[in-house]
């Protein structure tokens, strides 16, 4: 099966239903996003895109940016989703370094995107797009074209479930954005995957708010369309405002929320969702980060009924383990729950640093193989290989680089990421441990920790401290609050009382920003 077929048999049991609605832009039926879909697959295949080429997305979430994602996929490439809002030098750099053929860019952005990647040496086909919206960009893209002289007839391209989807680029360790390429066949058991373990339906509507290069999207998009279902599309500006959002969220009537903890947690502060009726909500999936169990508690009390999961993958593998949270929160909880139980189609394993198998209680990295593992990082073999292990039966195991420890009963908990670990005098310190402690502070909206080098002590911990009260804490305050739930060995060399903490274009915490500020 390939993601293409999921919309295309989609569209032949329900033609007149809504796909994608994306206010106040409009919406798109199945039947119509299947042909416009089809027509510009045909199209870029006319301009020489062919199996196995790549094709940029430059655009902001929209039905046209959709239509651009399933048509370059129609037409046999892998699709690149960059981030429009990024520096332009970043997006040239990674359409390049993926040698797009042909890149989708709104008008609005095109010239300095040109320019951009003259400077590498680049050319690809920019596709300029006026107005994107309801997908009336691409009809008149398509309608402009067939008043040219025709290119000669290109026979459809016939793709195998190996064949690269789309490659997502995450940051990398040098600097450099990386590509994380993934199948067809990675998406679709994971999309097989959540088809089993939520029950989506053709009545459901699924939430739109990850950006679509990030790896969230990949369950917005194609669990909806296999089933039916509408996809709701988020617009970037709503999805920063909390009372907007927590509107947003009731009066769309959206069944099915996935989103990455720290926007839950916005709205538990600030959306005053006990204004709205969120009965139709059935579904709160989050991913991306661990949630304070104190913004998750107020979340539930606020709206209980729905189901709760946590869902934990990185990009490389998709959601790979989930937990379902259960009814009632204790008040006496603090620590975070777990990230749970394998999915179905991997398997799982935890190892010690020579990458032996260890025993349920030890710490240790979790590794992940099976269906929806990535096949590697874009042009980047030596790196490809480290970060995969093969046993003597040939089985390649993907190195998450967290590490977990196992109780027994089959769920994993999350410890830490492996290079958020530190030694300070002697001590192995997990950065995450610290804000969990600084989370039990009543007064704290969010907790940032990082670690820096310093001459005198090795490392220095600087911790970042958003308020819900105009005035912070004094430092002394903190120093007390700190002795009574931090070891001494964890506790931060330096406070800073921030506003808000700065985010990356996934929402999550932007720990290389927060580094620089120390």
């Amino acid at each position: 099966m390939l993601l293409p077929a999921l919309l295309d048999a989609a569209a032949h049991r329900w033609a007149d239903r809504v796909a994608i609605e994306d206010p106040p832009n409009g919406t798109i039926l199945y039947g119509d996003l299947a042909q416009l879909s089809n027509d510009l697959g045909g199209w870029l295949r006319k301009l020489g895109v062919r199996r196995g080429d790549r094709v940029g997305i430059c655009l902001e979430k929209s039905i046209d940016a959709v239509v651009a994602i399933i048509g370059a996929m129609k037409a046999g490439a892998a699709y690149v989703p960059v981030d429009p809002s990024a520096p332009t030098w970043r997006t040239a750099y990674i359409l390049n370094d993926c040698a797009v053929k042909v890149a989708f860019v709104e008008e609005s952005a095109a010239d300095d995107l040109e320019a951009e990647l003259s400077k590498v040496g680049a050319h690809p086909l920019l596709v300029r797009l006026r107005a994107v919206r309801g997908g009336d960009a691409i009809r008149g893209t398509l309608e402009e074209a067939a008043t040219d002289q025709e290119p000669p007839l290109v026979s459809k391209c016939t793709l195998e479930p190996d064949d690269p989807a789309y490659i997502l680029y995450t940051s990398g360790s040098t600097g450099k954005p990386k590509g994380v390429v993934l199948s067809h066949q990675n998406a679709v058991s994971f999309v097989n995957w959540c088809s089993e373990a939520f029950s989506p339906t053709e009545n459901d509507r699924f939430s739109a708010h990850a950006p679509l290069h990030f790896d969230l999207s990949i369950l917005d998009l194609y669990v909806s369309l296999k089933h039916g279902a509408t996809l709701v599309l988020v617009d970037a500006q709503t999805g920063r405002e909390p009372m907007a959002l927590a509107s947003f969220i009731a009066e769309r009537r959206i069944s099915i929320w996935y989103s990455a903890p720290s926007i839950l947690s916005m709205l538990t502060q600030f959306g005053k969702l006990e204004r709205h009726d969120y009965s139709a909500l059935r579904l709160v999936l989050f991913a991306g980060e661990v949630f304070p169990v104190k913004h998750l508690r107020t979340l539930k009390d606020q709206i209980p009924h729905p189901r709760y999961f946590n869902l934990y993958g990185p990009t490389e593998t998709n959601v790979c383990t989930y937990y379902a949270i259960p009814g009632s929160i204790p008040t006496e909880r603090t620590i975070p729950y777990p990230i749970g139980s394998v999915c179905s189609h991997l398997s799982a394993k935890v190892v010690d640093e020579s990458g032996r198998r260890i025993h349920d209680g030890s710490e240790g990295e979790l590794c992940i193989s099976g269906s929806a593992v990535m096949q590697g990082y874009w042009n980047l073999a030596e790196h490809t290989a480290h970060a995969f292990l093969q046993d003597e039966e040939g089985t390649r195991w993907y190195r998450t680089g967290d590490i977990v420890t196992t109780n027994g009963g089959g769920d994993y908990a999350f410890i830490g990421r492996r290079d958020r670990m530190v030694k300070r005098r002697g001590h192995r310190i997990e950065l995450g441990e610290i804000e969990a402690g600084l989370y039990k502070h009543r007064y704290l909206n969010e907790a940032a920790v990082v670690a820096v080098p310093d001459a005198d002590s090795g490392v220095r911990i600087a911790a970042f401290l958003s308020w819900r009260t105009d005035t912070p804490p004094s430092i002394i305050e903190l120093k007390r609050f700190c002795n009574n739930t931090l070891p001494a060995s964890m506790m931060p060399d330096r406070f800073y009382s921030v506003e808000a903490l700065p985010k990356t274009s996934t929402d999550k915490i932007d720990y290389q920003k927060l580094k620089e500020l120390t």
